[in-house]
Order: structure tokens, then sequence, then C-alpha cells
């Protein structure tokens, strides 16, 4: 279970998790995400910061795409070839898909690749 949110959530993102609690929403990580989000708190806040996140996150349900999931994102990628769309966001716009579960994102991406975004 991650830990609790605080009563008063003092940033978007808090305001955020807490409006998903109260929607009751599945929180799912695909393991791509975890790998991007780990970088980028290990080199942007330092190795202790990034221990501790990844010892909270850990709790999290996680999933790992399946080769067929990467098929079909070279697939959607190479569809929106005129489009700057990262592997990465394709491929978890194809795991939402398979899952019918939104994604929640500011990347105005995943609203060209006609995605659902949980805003």
């Amino acid at each position: 279970m991650p830990p609790p949110i605080p009563a008063t959530p003092t940033t978007p993102a808090l305001r955020e998790l807490r409006k998903l609690e109260n929607e009751k929403r599945e929180i799912i990580v695909a393991f791509p995400t975890l790998l991007e989000a780990y970088s980028l708190v290990l080199f942007r806040l330092g190795p202790k910061v990034a221990a501790g996140w990844l010892s909270e996150i850990a709790v999290a349900t996680m999933i790992n795409p399946t080769p067929q999931d990467y098929r079909q994102a070279f697939a959607k990628l190479q569809a929106l070839a005129d489009q700057r769309i990262a592997l990465f966001d394709a491929t978890v716009a194809v795991l939402a898909e398979r899952l019918g579960m939104d994604v929640w994102t500011y990347d105005h991406h995943f609203d060209v690749m006609r995605v659902g975004v949980w805003r």
C-alpha cells in the first residue's frame, strides 16, 4: 500500500493523487515508466532521494509490456511518423489501450495518439 496522501495536498501532483484516490482509480506503473522516472530522480535529486523514492514506489502495482505491446508501439510510431513521439510514450499508450485505462500525463502526444488521458 502506498504511503498516505497528506490531508491537505499542497502541490498539483498531490492534489491529483487525492482526486485519483477519491475516484477509486487503480494506478498501475509500467516498468518503462519506473525506469525513466528513477533515472530522472537519481540525476536531478541524487542517490539518497532516489533510493527513498524507489522504496515508496516499490509497493505499486507494476506491469511489464509484452513483445506484442512493443510491436504495436512500433506500428503506432510508424503511423504517426510526422510526430516526435518517443517509443516510451507509444509503449505506455499501447498498454493503456490493452488494459482499458487512461494515462495520467500532461504530454500532448497521448492526445495525438488518441489514448484516453485522465485529467
